[in-house]
């Protein structure tokens, strides 16, 4: 879901990555939304990212990387299933995996935005240090969730379900019944995400009294991701602030945060 992924980016605590704010990546396969929602040239794009991945230089990821008007940083992809596939594909090898990490001096978290669980994302996701799924909270997309037979011993301490808008069903049943020991409610702030994806600026607000509902719970998730937490404890909707999520070792081994995201399967309807 492209607008958690957006969420979760406006609210990235500050003091995760030194002041450093996350790169949001659109490794979706079926194609991007964010070039056209905010009105993006169509380069440089996910493409760009991909293409650098046969470069002994590839340069940084932030070469292809716009400011949106909501605050966050982002690697668009272009619409379109076919070119977005392959750079899926070639960002999935470890010369793709060393750009998004890049080298010794970078900092920071890279957020990916990968669609739609399927076996176009599979290396991304069990290399990424953190998995989240984001589903709607009625039988029907759970049970999506569960026909994907996430292994909960592939993805321990870095699987985390969010569940966007009314849910019937408390976190724990939701946890026993999936085998997701980690589960996270998400509020449908229409308003917020309204803001969010306007192609004006002025969408991004993390500070104040009363910070919307969509963020708060973002920011929720966004600590549980950053906080080292031993992998065995559950962590659900009810254990508030704590820290969740597992530890910060990035793709090539080395102490670093980096988080994978992905939608899926009727996630969110059209405007995701």
């Amino acid at each position: 879901m492209t607008t958690t992924a957006l969420a979760l980016a406006v609210a990235w605590p500050p003091e995760a990555d030194g002041g450093v704010r996350p790169v949001m990546v659109e490794a979706d396969a079926s194609g991007g939304d964010l070039a056209i929602r905010f009105h993006l040239p169509m380069e440089p794009s996910l493409l760009d990212v991909a293409a650098a991945a046969g470069k002994p230089h590839p340069g940084s990821l932030l070469g292809a990387a716009c400011e949106l008007p909501c605050g966050v940083r982002a690697v668009a992809a272009v619409p379109g299933r076919g070119p977005c596939r392959e750079a899926v594909r070639l960002l999935a090898t470890p010369a793709g995996r060393r750009v998004l990490l890049g080298d010794d001096r970078d900092r920071g978290t890279v957020l990916l935005d990968a669609g739609r669980l399927g076996e176009d994302v599979e290396p991304l996701l069990g290399a990424a240090d953190h998995l989240v799924v984001v589903a709607r909270g009625g039988a029907e997309p759970l049970t999506h969730v569960a026909s994907y037979g996430l292994d909960a011993d592939v993805f321990a301490g870095r699987l985390t379900l969010a569940v966007v808008g009314p849910c019937p069903y408390p976190a724990e049943e939701i946890a026993d019944a999936l085998g997701v020991p980690q589960v996270l409610f998400l509020p449908w702030d229409a308003k917020n995400v309204a803001a969010m994806n306007s192609p004006k600026h002025g969408g991004r607000r993390t500070a104040g009294f009363r910070l919307p509902p969509l963020q708060t719970a973002a920011r929720r998730l966004a600590r549980r991701l950053t906080v080292p937490q031993d992998s065995g404890t559950r962590a659900t909707a009810a254990d508030g602030n704590r820290g969740a999520g597992g530890g910060g070792t990035g793709l090539d081994g080395r102490s670093r945060d980096r988080s994978g995201l992905a939608r899926v399967a009727e996630a969110e309807e059209s405007g995701s």
